[in-house]
């Protein structure tokens, strides 16, 4: 009971945000769009997207910078993600609804079908495999499994599933994913600079994270496959 009334509070429309985060909307139509992805025309797209996502849809770290070059930020792995999520995201780049130098004009230049074939591409290829890290992750795992009553945290497993692998149209799988970036994408939530969630789930939820907390959850989901 504890739990559902957790997952209550943060699936509740909030009205304080009358801004849409998203133009898209699940429509049966939308769904099968996605569903019916052609994989072949996506992996044909997706040739574009090797250069900064990987061979394999597998990202990148980040790329520390130093007295003579600028770091590079992580780029997240996109192989098994949700078709869903990731067609999302491609509308939200295209329509400004998430903003990206890059990604914005990469999204602009597909149609509704193209973005439904690249994220059905992406989609069927195998989740990326990292290695166990030694470090303690008590308070991640704690927060996965448990959330926190005090801050109002529902457990991670909730909407994320409890193998990291996501659910529904709109919430993202996280195993495998690029501990780098996962932080980074906690800290734009938790600063209010990325803000395509809905009903500003994960802003809410981020606000209340610590710095270390951020780190462990990344280092966690990056663990599971």
């Amino acid at each position: 009971m504890k739990r559902m009334l957790l997952l209550l509070a943060f699936t509740t429309p909030i009205a304080v945000y009358a801004q849409p985060s998203t133009q898209v909307a699940w429509t049966p139509e939308t769904l099968n769009l996605v569903k019916n992805g052609d994989l072949s025309k996506g992996k044909t797209l997706a040739e574009t997207c090797k250069s900064c996502h990987g061979d394999q849809g597998q990202g990148m770290k980040e790329v520390a910078g130093d007295a003579d070059n600028e770091a590079i930020p992580a780029v997240p792995a996109i192989a098994g993600q949700l078709p869903t999520y990731l067609y999302k995201q491609l509308r939200d780049y295209a329509d400004g609804s998430r903003r990206h130098v890059a990604m914005t004009g990469v999204a602009q230049a597909l149609d509704d079908q193209q973005a439904a074939d690249v994220a059905a591409w992406f989609g069927s290829l195998p989740v990326p495999v990292s290695k166990a890290g030694s470090q303690s992750l008590a308070k991640a795992e704690k927060l996965v499994g448990d959330g926190d009553g005090k801050r109002i945290l529902p457990p991670c497993f909730v909407c994320h599933d409890s193998n990291g692998k996501g659910a529904k149209q709109d919430v993202p799988a996280l195993a495998g994913q690029q501990a780098d970036y996962v932080a980074r994408t906690l800290q734009d939530y938790k600063s209010g600079q990325r803000h395509n969630d809905v009903y500003s789930r994960m802003r809410l939820i981020a606000q209340q994270l610590s710095d270390e907390e951020i780190k462990q959850l990344a280092q966690y989901y990056q663990q599971l496959h």
